[in-house]
């Protein structure tokens, strides 16, 4: 069964974007973004809310730009040709790549696992991430710390008083002090037998 993943960053202080909605402080430098170059080529569809929609864009936009450097051409190659779902009360119309949710977001990762594919369904958006999280879809997190605090914001996780376990599966530092962690969801029957 495909699983699905949550990347993003954070500050230490566990916020994905500030008081005043930046996130600039996310900048990769390149090893971290030739990670995330990485992992999208695990990545068999992508679903997003409508902002990260809008925010994403930006790759469609400049897909022709000769000026793109190796790892941005790389990256715009990869995602741009990513299908997507995009959950939106206000769209009409998507890219090529992408179409709009059809059904909750439960019921399109259901098909979706259901729906022969290679590749992870990954979620981009706090807050549709939320929602997956609230109905227990998310099996992994991947989480990229950068060295700042922010003092408050969006929060990377809203769980509404649930607790949820995790197994850490790997981490990387890198030279800008970002600390890179990848978690799997411990089930209840991954409990009974750790």
């Amino acid at each position: 069964m495909r699983k699905v993943t949550y990347s993003m960053g954070m500050s230490l202080d566990g916020f994905i974007e500030g008081p005043d909605g930046d996130f600039q402080w996310t900048e990769p430098e390149p090893a971290l973004f030739q990670m995330s170059i990485d992992e999208v080529k695990d990545v068999g569809v992508h679903l997003l809310g409508r902002r990260l929609y809008e925010t994403m864009l930006y790759w469609e936009e400049i897909k022709d730009d000769p000026a793109l450097g190796a790892q941005d051409r790389e990256w715009t190659d990869l995602w741009n040709a990513l299908p997507k779902v995009v959950f939106s009360r206000t769209l009409t119309d998507v890219v090529p790549s992408a179409r709009l949710a059809t059904g909750t977001l439960a019921e399109e990762i259901a098909r979706l696992r259901a729906e022969p594919g290679e590749g992870d369904i990954a979620i981009g958006g706090a807050d549709l991430a939320a929602q997956a999280a609230d109905l227990d879809l998310v099996d992994e997190y991947l989480v990229r710390v950068f060295p700042v605090l922010v003092g408050g914001g969006k929060p990377i996780f809203a769980l509404h008083e649930r607790r949820v376990d995790l197994e850490l599966l790997a981490s990387r530092t890198f030279e800008s002090g970002v600390v890179s962690l990848y978690y799997r969801v411990r089930h209840d029957a991954d409990r009974e037998t750790a």
